[in-house]
């Protein structure tokens, strides 16, 4: 593999610099798999979750090497072996914001999408399912907690906030998926029972 600066990832996990073939860190968690071109690869699950006020609640993230850099990106993660993907992303919710919904309070899949990125320096790859909830208010910041965080996500997450279709659009910084603002104007209303195929985004560039 060949070595490269430290990156970021495209659902805003943390990047490290490539090492060389032979001297990789192992992954955290036991979700991860060996493809049949030798890549990392996992499945994840990842959710919109929309209040009353049609506004997505995402994570804020920055490169570890690069603190200037920052991107907004969904709530989700690996899903863990024998996980159903739905619950997965309920999961993910608890332990991201300290919010707790049912598995019936969640729609899809929505929406898919691979992406390509550095972790722990390798390459690796990641298959996503994004399911989507609609809550019936709009919930304040102090409901929102970090407990659930992981010494990886602490590395590198730092705050949760509410985000419109418009604002996102708007952002200076980063977002993922890239499709996220689109995203967020076509389920705000309500899901149509379509599933949008995000295509394949790699390594965080634009």
């Amino acid at each position: 593999m060949r070595s490269t600066p430290a990156q970021t990832t495209p659902d805003g996990e943390h990047h490290g610099a490539s090492a060389p073939d032979g001297e990789h860190p192992p992954l955290p968690g036991g979700e991860w798999a060996i493809g049949p071109d030798g890549m990392p690869v996992r499945e994840a699950a990842r959710l919109v979750l929309l209040d009353a006020a049609g506004r997505a609640l995402l994570v804020r993230g920055h490169d570890a090497h690069d603190v200037e850099r920052t991107w907004w990106f969904t709530v989700g993660g690996g899903i863990e072996p024998g996980e159903d993907p739905v619950a997965a992303a309920v999961r993910e919710l608890h332990e991201e914001t300290g919010l707790r919904l049912a598995v019936a309070d969640l729609a899809g899949p929505v929406a898919t999408r691979s992406a390509v990125f550095d972790f722990f320096a390798r390459s690796v790859r990641q298959r996503e399912v994004f399911f989507v909830a609609h809550l019936d208010r709009e919930v304040p910041q102090e409901e929102l907690v970090r407990h659930g965080w992981t010494d990886v996500e602490r590395a590198f997450m730092d705050e949760l906030a509410w985000w419109s279709a418009d604002d996102l659009a708007d952002v200076a910084i980063e977002v993922f998926p890239r499709a996220l603002p689109d995203l967020v104007r076509w389920l705000a209303p309500g899901w149509d029972g379509t599933l949008r195929d995000l295509g394949h985004e790699g390594e965080g560039t634009a």
